[in-house]
């Protein structure tokens, strides 16, 4: 029976759909002075997605499809900037600790790599959460780093807080849900979807 159509007073097994606002990040490259690395000042984040490519094959008059490779899409973090931590300067030093640095001379030949810059920010982890704060959908993101960063806009008339974007590249994403029995099945039936 939907959700919608029932008495959460007369049943109390129902659940809450998930709900928008009821969600964690953790960068675990940026850890706070508690020693947790969970985002408090985040304000929205984008899940996961992927496309499929598809190729195509013209006979006569028709078009077939054939499924193709697999491309997961970038992940989207917006957090407030609060004082402390300074989210500029915590994600600028990332961006130092991937091995970016403007040059000095010609003899500056030092570049960014994939391990320096995964291995900066840390994994990932996106968990929505239930009422009482357990997990109902833990999304990690494989190998990700920062590709984008957008220290927001300032403006005299407005009293907004100011925030910043960072936007994620990763190599794929796994999600393991509370509830395995709905779970997507992956390899030898486990409860999580690893491409």
């Amino acid at each position: 029976m939907p959700f919608w159509s029932t008495n959460f007073g007369e049943d109390t097994t129902l659940h809450d759909p998930k709900r928008k606002f009821r969600f964690t990040v953790e960068f675990q490259g940026i850890q706070s002075a508690q020693g947790g690395a969970t985002l408090w000042y985040a304000s929205t984040v984008s899940k996961p997605a992927f496309t499929i490519a598809a190729a195509e094959h013209k006979y006569l008059n028709y078009t077939f499809y054939y499924p193709g490779t697999l491309s997961w899409n970038e992940v989207e973090v917006t957090m407030v900037d609060p004082t402390t931590p300074d989210v500029a300067a915590k994600l600028s030093d990332i961006i130092v600790q991937s091995g970016y640095s403007p040059p000095t001379d010609a003899n500056s030949l030092t570049t960014m790599s994939k391990a320096q810059a995964a291995g900066a920010l840390g994994s990932v982890i996106i968990t929505q959460i239930d009422h009482e704060g357990k997990p109902l959908e833990t999304w990690t993101l494989w190998n990700s780093f920062i590709s984008d960063i957008k220290y927001g806009d300032l403006a005299y008339g407005a009293d907004a807080l100011t925030e910043t974007t960072v936007t994620l590249r990763y190599d794929w994403a796994r999600v393991e849900t509370a509830n395995p029995s709905v779970a997507v099945a992956g390899a030898q039936g486990t409860e999580f979807f690893n491409v």
